[in-house]
């Protein structure tokens, strides 16, 4: 007789639960996702909110046959989680808070694989769960407070790079005199869409591309000192065209060089995760030696 091969038994989902609960959750939160991805369509530092539950819902499909092999063991503390994300969501309606509406969708959703899935299936979904918070736009306060010391810093920067390549340059807060125009870093010029979608992307790509926890980590928050250098090299070329065409400091020229600069960054974030490879592995040789 030949050996027969084993194959790992699948559970059967309920799927009956599943539909009920999702039926649910999209007719609480039917006004809260349409009000949501209106934002994304017209606030450009939300672009990626299109992709996020894309890309959540991609890394779930591609682990479709781990999940099979998960026994489903309902767990009712999560009915807890839900009723939180309710008195959320009543909370947040009650005072017209759309931050806090919205988390309550996300924190609802975990509590419904919690409750139908059990401990084991929410570990294993718990990266694409966590993805989702980055659908969610920041609180208004908290993002004018990091976008005007966002818009400083982008100043001193470009500041202190013209002087060293000997351009005239006198600045106010976060305007800078230049001898053909004066540049003004606003809101959208802060860099705090490039720091959003970037910290996006790197848990994205450390996810896909790294298995080693803290290099994942290194590569998150390195998006912090990559996005900001990355802008205020924005503001820096923009003022250095100026001096040549100063038309060019605007419109398509500028947004083109916008998207330029970004995806500069998103090499030297990839470059940055070779270069933390490399070193891990060469201490890792050393050790052995």
């Amino acid at each position: 007789m030949t050996p027969v091969a084993e194959t790992p038994s699948k559970n059967k989902l309920p799927w009956t639960g599943i539909a009920w609960f999702g039926v649910l959750l999209v007719g609480c939160y039917a006004p809260v996702l349409k009000a949501l991805v209106y934002q994304w369509n017209r606030d450009p530092d939300m672009g990626h909110g299109f992709f996020v539950p894309l890309i959540a819902g991609y890394i779930v499909w591609q682990s479709r046959e781990e999940l099979a092999a998960i026994p489903p063991k309902p767990n009712w503390w999560g009915l807890v989680v839900v009723a939180w994300g309710g008195m959320q969501l009543i909370v947040a309606t009650l005072g017209a808070e759309l931050f806090t509406a919205r988390m309550s969708f996300v924190v609802t959703l975990i509590g419904v694989v919690w409750t139908l899935g059990g401990d084991a299936i929410l570990k294993k979904l718990a990266f694409p769960l966590f993805l989702l918070f980055f659908m969610v736009p920041i609180p208004a306060v908290i993002y004018s407070a990091a976008t005007f010391k966002l818009q400083i810093l982008a100043s001193q920067l470009a500041d202190g790079a013209l002087t060293v390549l000997s351009v005239p340059v006198l600045r106010e807060g976060n305007v800078l005199e230049l001898p053909n125009q004066k540049l003004s870093v606003v809101d959208a010029c802060s860099g705090i869409r490039s720091l959003l979608s970037l910290t996006f992307l790197a848990l994205v790509y450390g996810h896909f591309f790294e298995r080693k926890t803290w290099i994942r980590v290194v590569l998150f928050v390195s998006t912090i000192p990559i996005a900001i250098v990355a802008n205020a090299s924005r503001v820096t070329i923009t003022g250095i065209i100026t001096q040549v065409k100063t038309e060019w400091a605007e419109g398509f020229f500028h947004e083109a060089e916008g998207w330029v600069i970004f995806m500069v960054a998103l090499v030297i974030l990839i470059a940055w995760h070779w270069i933390l490879v490399r070193g891990s592995n060469f201490v890792a040789a050393r050790r052995h030696v």
